[in-house]
């Protein structure tokens, strides 16, 4: 049986986020469930929860996990950039607080069916909404080798990215079509040179990552999720989002500073934008998993949680 996911960082999310306990709160990210029972064990009446995942699997499995707390939760099957579109829905027109967790579970991660990990022999989806037409198979298959050594270098990191997506190239052109997740695993085991591949983990791991970020169009989602969640918060209101990747950490932490900012206008000149800032900084350096939490749960490691409260 596959362990659940362990909510990363879980007392740090409640000493920020739940300042009211009898607010309204989002989970955008509601994943399996662990973030979103702890916050509604928080909660006092009228307190609520609101409960959003784009995989409606997780949807379902968050359902069971929750069933204590259906006095106070209410589930969405919906993307968080759609979160305007939401709370209009369920006539809302401000929140308490919201809950971004930019990370995939560990049973989407292991699922053999979903593609994700490079530990199965199973089909190259990677997509976290099934409604979504492009897959990672498409991907392989169909993008140049330009674009693949784009994405693999941008979005994984992946410093033998151009590699990588030559050996694609070549076995597509050789084999035909790269079908399952262990197949594409082993290619580019072969890409990258024998003496580091015993370093940092699987070889596979930076390409997975990039193109489940492409997939599923997370950067592009976080743009599109930060003024709708900003927008929605009531004062005093708090957001509070985990990110795992460098790209993702830098967009919030530029959105944040941009938002705090108090004028706009070159350093050397007179204020004239009777700028107002929207967000003060709660967290002046992106918090970390203690030592103790990243020995419990090594998948904590690279989280980042960063915080900002609505003026």
């Amino acid at each position: 049986m596959v362990e659940l996911h362990r909510p990363v960082m879980a007392r740090e999310v409640l000493q920020h986020l739940v300042w009211r306990p009898d607010g309204t709160y989002i989970d955008a990210t509601l994943g399996d469930g662990g973030h979103a029972a702890l916050i509604c064990s928080n909660l006092k009446y009228p307190g609520k929860l609101i409960g959003l995942d784009w995989d409606k699997a997780a949807l379902a499995r968050a359902g069971e996990q929750l069933k204590a707390f259906t006095d106070r939760l209410t589930l969405v099957h919906d993307s968080y950039t759609n979160l305007g579109k939401v709370l209009s829905d369920l006539r809302l027109s401000a929140i308490d607080g919201i809950l971004i967790d930019l990370g995939a579970s560990t049973i989407q991660l292991l699922d053999p069916e979903r593609g994700f990990s490079f530990h199965h022999e199973s089909d190259l989806d990677m997509r976290m909404d099934r409604r979504r037409s492009m897959t990672a198979r498409d991907i392989v298959n169909q993008y140049s080798e330009e674009e693949l050594t784009t994405i693999f270098f941008h979005y994984g990191e992946e410093r033998w990215s151009k590699k990588i997506a030559a050996r694609i190239i070549r076995a597509r052109e050789q084999n035909g079509p790269i079908t399952d997740s262990r197949q594409l695993a082993e290619l580019i085991k072969e890409a990258i040179p024998a003496r580091l591949r015993r370093r940092g983990g699987h070889p596979a791991r930076k390409t997975f990552q990039a193109l489940r970020l492409e997939v599923n169009s997370e950067l592009e989602n976080i743009g599109k999720l930060l003024p709708q969640a900003v927008g929605a918060l009531a004062t005093r209101g708090r957001i509070c989002i985990i990110s795992y990747h460098s790209l993702e950490d830098r967009l919030i932490k530029k959105y944040f500073r941009e938002k705090a900012m108090l004028c706009s206008c070159p350093p050397d000149r007179p204020c004239i934008c009777e700028r107002k800032a929207d967000l003060k900084i709660l967290t002046a350096r992106a918090v970390k998993p203690s030592p103790e939490e990243i020995e419990r749960n090594p998948r904590s490691r690279s989280a980042r949680l960063r915080v900002a409260e609505k003026l």
